[in-house]
């Protein structure tokens, strides 16, 4: 009879990190740095609007320089968070581009 219950006891014990058993597999070490809640080793700024700290009112869609900034190489207009400029500043930077680009100063898209 002995046997019995060690043959039994055998066949019930699995490994806890097994996939068969529905367990997570066992726990990794701690997170390196820079993720979630982590100091990282790089500092990121905080981006500011280049407009309110140059104080300009209007975008002038004819300032080719100043919209080329704003557009990436393929012409796509680059978005309000890499670039860092603020939500009222960049509607009028877009108005400005699109204005640009109809009168052929800037154009839609780069040739392939």
């Amino acid at each position: 009879m002995p046997e019995e219950t060690q043959a039994k006891t055998s066949a019930t014990t699995d490994t806890p990190s097994s996939p068969a058993s529905g367990q997570s597999p066992a726990p990794r070490g701690p997170r390196p740095a820079g993720g979630p809640g982590g100091r990282g080793k790089f500092f990121r700024r905080k981006k500011v609007c280049k407009f309110c700290t140059e104080k300009i009112d209007a975008i002038p869609y004819r300032d080719v320089r100043l919209l080329q900034q704003f557009v990436a190489e393929r012409g796509k207009i680059v978005p309000r968070r890499l670039t860092g400029v603020c939500t009222t500043h960049q509607r009028r930077l877009t108005r400005a581009i699109k204005q640009a680009r109809n009168i052929a100063l800037l154009p839609f898209a780069t040739h392939h």
